[in-house]
């Protein structure tokens, strides 16, 4: 069936995505890149796997439980990536030398 083959699509591009998400962990310079390419890596690719899944199995509990994951972690993983930049910051995790803008220490300098 059509929708079939469209479900197994989304699940090799959600599996691309989290293949390329796994090397940007290995070869990103620091923690601030390395945590947007996990967080791009769970939210496209994760998610697309669950899509994909949905679509193949359709409206049966396990799709459901498939939707009500896809939802859960695109209300969690942008907050918690955010979290953890920001405690990174503020521990004083320095960030790459190459890094063009530190919206962080901005946002410190209106804190004074």
């Amino acid at each position: 069936m059509i929708i079939d083959v469209i479900g197994l699509i989304f699940i090799v591009i959600g599996f691309a995505f989290d293949v390329f998400g796994c090397l940007g962990l290995v070869r990103l310079p620091d923690v601030y890149n390395r945590l947007q390419a996990a967080t791009k890596c769970v939210t496209l690719g994760t998610c697309s796997i669950l899509f994909g899944t949905f679509l193949v199995v359709g409206f049966i509990a396990a799709g459901m439980k498939c939707l009500l994951c896809m939802i859960f972690l695109l209300l969690t993983s942008p907050v918690a990536a955010h979290a953890i930049a920001r405690g990174a910051h503020r521990s004083g995790v320095k960030l790459w030398e190459g890094s063009v803008v530190d919206k962080y220490a901005e946002d410190k300098e209106g804190e004074a």
